[in-house]
């Protein structure tokens, strides 16, 4: 079973910054993509923001967020980054890391998310 952990959230004023990072427990699968997705509010689509393949080789980012929000690999420390520079109101949002083997389409494995407020 994989157990994912986001951490890093918090209050930020428009314009700031912020690094999300989520870590992973141990697996016994290794072909596997790591992403991050966001919902705004309860009850609204959670959105995809970024994705990363298990060996960092590939990734993708929603088309409109990718020139503000990084995603990236620590594999020392085993963690899933997001860095989301210039944030603005609308970021405002909980944060979730999922994780799906690569041959499947659905993100099978999800943290508990961690809250992001956009607020001067």
């Amino acid at each position: 079973q994989v157990h994912l952990v986001e951490s890093g959230g918090g209050l930020v004023q428009p314009g700031g910054s912020l690094r999300l990072s989520c870590t992973t427990s141990a697996r016994t699968f290794n072909n596997y993509v790591m992403g991050w997705f966001r919902q705004a509010a309860p009850g609204k689509e959670r959105e995809f923001v970024a994705s990363m393949s298990w060996n960092g080789f590939t990734t993708y980012a929603r088309e409109s967020l990718k020139d503000r929000f990084t995603i990236s690999r620590d594999f020392a420390e085993n963690t899933l980054n997001l860095q989301i520079d210039s944030v603005k109101a609308e970021d405002t949002a909980v944060y979730y890391c999922a994780e799906r083997l690569a041959t499947r389409i659905k993100f099978d494995y999800w943290g508990q998310g961690t809250q992001v407020t956009v607020s001067s």
